[in-house]
């Protein structure tokens, strides 16, 4: 199922993950872990977030998806289903 993963980093621990040059490292691991069709970083509500669209293919993936954020960044995080506009389609046409 495609889901979007919103992790709001916590400053104070991404400042520490920044000045310590760590950050790089840490934002590639859980890139090249999820594959991302998309990945998007951007100050929201004034805070660094990541937006990743991604395949989860099973729900007992949400624990290693979201730890790495929880546990290096005191993130925030939300993981929703998503669509694309062919999926939307797809669903819209079983509706009657």
């Amino acid at each position: 199922m495609r889901v979007l993963l919103k992790a709001t980093l916590d400053t104070e621990k991404s400042n520490e993950a920044i000045r310590s040059g760590k950050m790089p490292e840490l934002i590639k691991e859980i890139v090249d872990q999820l594959k991302p069709e998309a990945a998007y970083f951007a100050p929201l509500d004034g805070r660094r977030t990541c937006l990743l669209v991604f395949d989860m293919k099973d729900s007992s993936d949400l624990p290693p998806v979201g730890e790495p954020f929880l546990t290096q960044f005191n993130a925030k995080v939300e993981v929703s289903p998503i669509m694309n506009a062919e999926d939307l389609q797809k669903g819209l046409s079983q509706i009657r």
